[in-house]
């Protein structure tokens, strides 16, 4: 396995515009993603980048920007796009795809997704954590994966994702964590595809691998990263950072 870790990033976020270049603790957002990439150790890390000044950010830190097309309908697409461009030869045969917007994650987890991929022989790998909020049992914007386990309960396939609450009845419920590993060709392949009935009705793009019958492994960690997608988030982050220093 020769993994390459590819951060897609865009200002155009709807939410938070400017994201990747919002500051925290004196560094560009996309940037401390970027050094918790590189803390995993697990190979490479390029940051696709939408716009220039995305780049200029990661260039000015010592680190590796290609730019893409500002028009790629999904970061899954920007990833692929820039992987071709980095990796013409095909060196890289595991693609992880990190979100832009994780700035104190657990550079754990990004060993962790690789890790499960191999071993299981699946086309993608991702990770979940157990909710320990009933609140967001049916929360739409927590996305639940279904689940079926090993027999040590820390890795499995991923039967369904859904906004729902499921599955039914007693028994724990989990928080989807959108970071990705693919194999090379099953990247190729999940990009080429055309969005799905599941997908679009559910708005989550991995329902179009599972539709395609493409297979999902899945990783249980800890806890799920705080992710910024507001303001709100922001501060959170900011606030989460600066307690670390001290």
């Amino acid at each position: 396995m020769n993994p390459l870790i590819v951060i897609p990033a865009r200002m155009a976020s709807t939410r938070l515009p400017g994201k990747p270049l919002a500051d925290i603790a004196g560094l560009p957002m996309i940037v401390r993603v970027w050094k918790q990439a590189i803390a995993a150790k697990l190979g490479p890390v390029i940051v696709a980048s939408a716009e220039r000044e995305i780049a200029d950010s990661i260039e000015k830190a010592g680190g590796i920007a290609v730019m893409t097309d500002p028009d790629l309908p999904s970061g899954s697409d920007r990833v692929f796009q820039a992987v071709e461009a980095f990796d013409p030869d095909r060196r890289h045969d595991v693609v992880v795809n990190l979100q832009g917007d994780l700035p104190a994650l657990d550079p754990a987890y990004v060993r962790a997704v690789a890790d499960v991929l191999a071993p299981t022989g699946a086309d993608i790998a991702t990770l979940v954590a157990e909710i320990d909020d009933p609140a967001d049992y049916g929360n739409p914007s927590v996305v639940k994966p279904v689940v079926t386990w090993d027999a040590t309960g820390d890795r499995g396939r991923a039967l369904y994702f859904t906004r729902a609450r499921a599955p039914a009845n007693d028994g724990p419920l989990y928080h989807h964590i959108g970071i990705y590993a693919f194999q090379r060709d099953a990247l190729s392949r999940f990009v080429k595809l055309p969005p799905s009935a599941l997908e679009r009705r559910e708005k989550l793009e991995q329902l179009r691998a599972l539709e395609a019958n493409m297979s999902i492994a899945v990783a249980r960690v800890d806890s799920v990263p705080l992710s910024v997608d507001t303001p709100a988030d922001l501060e959170k982050a900011r606030a989460a950072i600066a307690a670390s220093k001290n």
